[in-house]
């Protein structure tokens, strides 16, 4: 099975992260992080590595993950994931909720298989720059993610309480 759609979404999200914002887009935040993601199927998948993201308005995200680790059987595994956040608290400084969903793959052996992924977090500062989060919800079987984000957020940008 081929995932030409997957890979033109991680370029264009890529391009996304390293273009200089416009003028109408000074305020976007864009953040970087690690994450460890395990999904309960058979077998399980346990994977660890990167995460980029971009926060094009403000209760709006987009990240990227791609990540290595192995099976419940002790196969290596690939995983890579596009998703999209809605964001309830942006600018707090205390913890916050967020929803989304995208897409997923998952690459072992030279088999690949695709998901769809629907997800809850709380992340601990959404309006600073830095924080750890954690996710539930399915994608790949019932998924659990945790990491951190660090931000780089825009000029004169504003938290509240």
């Amino acid at each position: 099975m081929t995932f030409a759609w997957a890979r033109v979404a991680r370029a264009s999200l890529g391009l996304g992260l390293l273009a200089a914002p416009l003028s109408g887009q000074a305020g976007t935040v864009r953040e970087a992080g690690l994450e460890a993601v395990v999904t309960a199927a058979d077998p399980a998948v346990y994977t660890a590595g990167l995460t980029a993201s971009v926060r094009p308005s403000l209760r709006t995200r987009f990240a990227l993950y791609a990540g290595g680790g192995v099976t419940g059987d002790g196969d290596g595994v690939g995983r890579a994931e596009v998703v999209g956040h809605f964001l309830l608290n942006p600018r707090s400084m205390r913890p916050g909720l967020y929803a989304g969903g995208g897409l997923a793959g998952a690459f072992a052996s030279g088999a690949a298989d695709g998901y769809l992924v629907l997800l809850v977090g709380i992340e601990s500062r959404p309006g600073g720059r830095g924080g750890w989060f954690v996710e539930a919800g399915i994608g790949g079987g019932a998924r659990l993610a945790a990491g951190y984000r660090w931000r780089r957020l825009p000029p004169g940008w504003r938290a509240s309480r």
